[in-house]
């Protein structure tokens, strides 16, 4: 018999049991611990999104749609999507005149295509906010906008610098850091959907670079995965992204997912 401060858990045990009331009461326990668990559950803040997109080239409108549902796989999350500036490739979003307009974002994607738009003030409120710390991705010709700003800003954020790409293509990847955190479930032997290999002239300082692909036109190697430190942000990044059929293989947006929740530290 176990009696502690004057309580006799066998006899409670077993007046329950012959009364039929134990099991109501583990019903009702169980009832209960349930509802505080999913209460805690529907109490975790969301995972906020920022995705800035628009410009010339790509169909952006479906991409925003397959980012949505490759992320909802594996994490539910809100998100803000900025489509704007047309088809063409010079744009100034009245978003950036906010200087907080990357607070309360646990990641921003830039997916746009504003190749032609050379504003070094406005550029600068872009990059500032991330180096403040605003985590990023940056996707396929996000690499080639502001390429005509005479300032370094944009690019020092990617991590990469890029002014031209190659001929589309089947492009095989070499994976350089196959143990990094987003590439340890990139099969060792993927080739891309008929893509652009972007010739990447220079990396930064804190560039790293995840995994390669070699010119048919040259026969060099690019970096088309890789990291990028800024300041207080992690950027991930891909130069891959341009064709419908790129977006819909699921390694490719497995890829993304990744690179998003590393990049947010999630």
């Amino acid at each position: 018999m176990e009696v502690h401060n004057g309580f006799n858990q066998t006899a409670f045990i077993r007046n329950n049991l012959k009364s039929g009331h134990f099991f109501y009461s583990l019903l009702l326990l169980l009832f209960v611990f349930n509802n505080l668990f999913a209460s805690g559950l529907t109490k975790e803040k969301p995972f906020r999104v920022l995705l800035i997109t628009g410009g010339c080239c790509h169909n952006y409108a479906f991409q925003t749609q397959v980012l949505k549902e490759a992320l909802a796989k594996y994490k539910k999350a809100d998100w803000t999507v900025i489509n704007e500036g047309g088809n063409g490739t010079k744009a100034m979003l009245p978003l950036f005149n906010d200087k907080n307009w990357a607070k309360g974002y646990d990641v921003v994607i830039h997916n746009e295509c504003f190749a032609d738009t050379d504003d070094s003030e406005y550029i600068k409120k872009i990059t500032q906010a991330h180096f403040a710390g605003a985590p990023a991705v940056v996707i396929h010709c996000a690499m080639h906008t502001y390429r005509s700003a005479k300032t370094d800003d944009w690019r020092d954020f990617l991590g990469v610098t890029s002014y031209k790409h190659d001929h589309q293509s089947l492009y095989p990847v070499t994976k350089v850091e196959g143990k990094h955190p987003i590439m340890n479930k990139f099969p060792d032997n993927w080739t891309s959907p008929k893509d652009e290999l972007y010739v990447i002239e220079k990396t930064g300082p804190n560039t790293k670079v995840l995994a390669t692909s070699v010119s048919e036109k040259n026969g060099k190697t690019y970096p088309v995965i890789w990291t990028n430190q800024y300041g207080k942000a992690r950027v991930f990044g891909t130069t891959f992204g341009h064709s419908d059929d790129t977006f819909r293989d699921v390694v490719f947006t497995d890829l993304l997912v990744r690179g998003i929740l590393w990049a947010a530290k999630k």
